[in-house]
């Protein structure tokens, strides 16, 4: 077991915090009022605000976001597993944004906007797995003072998370399910578990761009988990033997598999992690635990774009 014990602070005071999550009244800024403010302060930062807040703390609402962590236990290592996942969330919230604005744009074929937004994506991706940097530093021991607090608690739970997975088409009725008596929740997991996914939307372009694709994957049930298909395969073979900078199809191949690839990293760490410190003791929501992670880090989002490499 850790040799100390967590000294505790409370940055916060949570009477004084205003939980609405609207947005806060802020004035809005100028060239011409900041030229001003300059002069006034003679470039020092402006330190005095009337009322009980600043633009900042409205801004980003940071004194509800720094109220939310709240260890149930004295082991060390559980601050460091809230603030870690609770980042996750948000970088979640930010990759499922940029992936769905990519959908949207190549649904309107704006392929060059839709290879910028996935360039930023890639990124969060690569972030998304560097949190492991931080949570691989838990212990066994660590996690061991704090894990029964969990109850049946698992990021398996996590709605966002179940976002970014069916707008990449890894679509599962039944874990969408675990939302549905969340009323705040459901009704926009059941949308995104029965609509497309971007990949759908990728082979609608591969068709409207002359590729002959099976009717079958252009009016499929969506709800389903995407499989491979032959046709969509043959598209992309025949895409990148004509590997050129000038070719937008490749280019957007090249982007889907580095984004497909970086995710596969964050499950690979995942399990790896989650290995290294409970073993193969079940998971807290009833999944084998490692098991469970080891069987997903094969998946593949788009898995032709896999296929395809021993042919070329």
């Amino acid at each position: 077991m850790p040799k100390y014990k967590p000294y505790k602070t409370e940055i916060v005071d949570p009477s004084g915090v205003d939980t609405s999550i609207l947005p806060r009244p802020m004035e809005m800024g100028s060239d011409e009022t900041r030229d001003a403010k300059v002069k006034e302060t003679s470039g020092e930062p402006i330190v005095d605000y009337a009322g009980e807040t600043n633009p900042y703390i409205d801004y980003q609402s940071i004194d509800i976001l720094l109220s939310l962590q709240h260890p149930r236990s004295e082991g060390y290592d559980e601050l460091c597993f809230i603030v870690m996942g609770q980042v996750k969330e948000m970088l979640f919230k930010g990759f499922h944004f940029e992936l769905k604005n990519a959908q949207m744009q190549i649904r309107e074929d704006n392929l060059e906007n839709a290879m910028e937004i996935l360039t930023r994506a890639i990124a969060y991706a690569k972030y998304i797995a560097d949190t492991w940097n931080v949570l691989s530093t838990i212990s066994t021991e660590g996690f061991s003072e704090f894990r029964n607090n969990l109850g049946t608690a698992s990021g398996q739970l996590s709605f966002m998370y179940r976002h970014v997975e069916f707008v990449l088409g890894n679509k599962s009725k039944r874990l969408a399910t675990a939302h549905k008596n969340v009323s705040h929740v459901w009704p926009e997991i059941e949308r995104s578990l029965n609509s497309p996914s971007l990949y759908d939307d990728v082979i609608q372009l591969l068709n409207r761009r002359g590729y002959n694709i099976d009717e079958e994957m252009l009016d499929r049930d969506w709800s389903k988990t995407y499989q491979h298909n032959s046709s969509v395969e043959e598209a992309w073979l025949k895409i990148y033997q004509k590997a050129e900078p000038t070719n937008d199809l490749y280019n957007l191949g090249e982007k889907l598999t580095s984004l497909d690839e970086n995710f596969s990293i964050y499950r690979w760490r995942h399990f790896l992690t989650v290995q290294k410190i409970i073993g193969y003791k079940p998971g807290t929501g009833g999944s084998a635990g490692v098991g469970w992670l080891e069987k997903v880090t094969s998946h593949r989002f788009f898995p032709e774009l896999w296929s395809i490499r021993t042919n070329l």
